[in-house]
């Protein structure tokens, strides 16, 4: 009953399935304890963001067991009212919107959390992106993550969710190139453009000689990249997981052989 409240927790859960805590030193250069995902659990249900707002009865979720539960609170708003919310803010928690370091699930559980009971959920699962941000390894990981993100956003199917207003079929289209108008292709390029290659090569001409040491990262970024992108592929091709949930296994599995591969290396 409302009078008496009803019970919300948190379920927390490693994506990484303990290979955070695992390999995180030798990938990151500083220890992570996991990939948190979490959902809001409350009236008989989990909520949760991914593809959209989705919501499942609890424990019934395609993340298995929790990795632990947070107490947080007890609401005495109605479920009606509680999903008339969820319903205006669904806008905002979409595929298109989604982004792994600043609006993910833990910021959907933390802004649902704090409209239910007053209070937000642990620093800890909101303070891992930054965490993984200052690591070492960071500069090397934000490009692959931008790569994960459009992957997702252009490959992602949309799910059906209880709380999305706009049709799954509605899509956003990337913005056309400009078509080149007869005054924009005739205006002058053509004319001046070999002098001022000239000018600019012989002023510049000493500055190819460093371009090759300026990024000593750039054949492992492209390494990484190409690996998780191959892997996100062929696992949505399988048509069996959703994209969040292909995208945290494309990064499992590059993450396991590289784990290997340094094993053997020290072995």
């Amino acid at each position: 009953m409302a009078e008496e409240g009803y019970k919300v927790t948190l379920n927390v859960y490693d994506l990484s399935n303990g290979l955070a805590r695992q390999l995180s030193t030798s990938f990151l250069g500083k220890p992570i304890e996991a990939i948190w995902h979490t959902g809001v659990v409350v009236y008989g249900n989990e909520y949760f963001f991914g593809g959209g707002i989705q919501s499942t009865p609890a424990g019934s979720t395609p993340y298995g067991r929790p990795l632990r539960v947070v107490e947080l609170g007890v609401t005495h708003l109605p479920r009606e009212v509680f999903e008339d919310y969820l319903r205006a803010i669904a806008p905002r928690y979409t595929a298109e919107t989604y982004r792994l370091l600043t609006h993910n699930c833990n910021n959907f559980s933390n802004e649902v959390a704090q409209f239910l009971v007053g209070t937000g959920i642990p620093d800890y699962i909101l303070n891992l992106p930054a965490e993984v941000m200052s690591s070492p390894m960071g500069p090397l990981i934000m490009p692959m993550i931008q790569n994960l993100e459009s992957t997702l956003r252009n490959n992602a199917a949309p799910q059906a969710t209880q709380f999305v207003p706009t049709p799954a079929s509605v899509s956003v289209p990337a913005p056309e190139k400009a078509a080149a108008t007869p005054s924009s292709t005739a205006a002058k390029p053509e004319e001046p453009a070999p002098a001022a290659v000239a000018e600019n090569v012989s002023k510049e001409a000493p500055a190819p000689a460093p371009a090759p040491a300026a990024d000593p990262l750039g054949s492992a970024r492209g390494k990484v990249q190409e690996e998780v992108t191959r892997e996100f592929a062929a696992i949505m091709a399988s048509g069996t997981l959703r994209a969040s949930e292909a995208a945290a296994l494309a990064m499992r599995r590059v993450m396991e052989r590289h784990g290997d591969a340094a094993t053997m290396q020290q072995g």
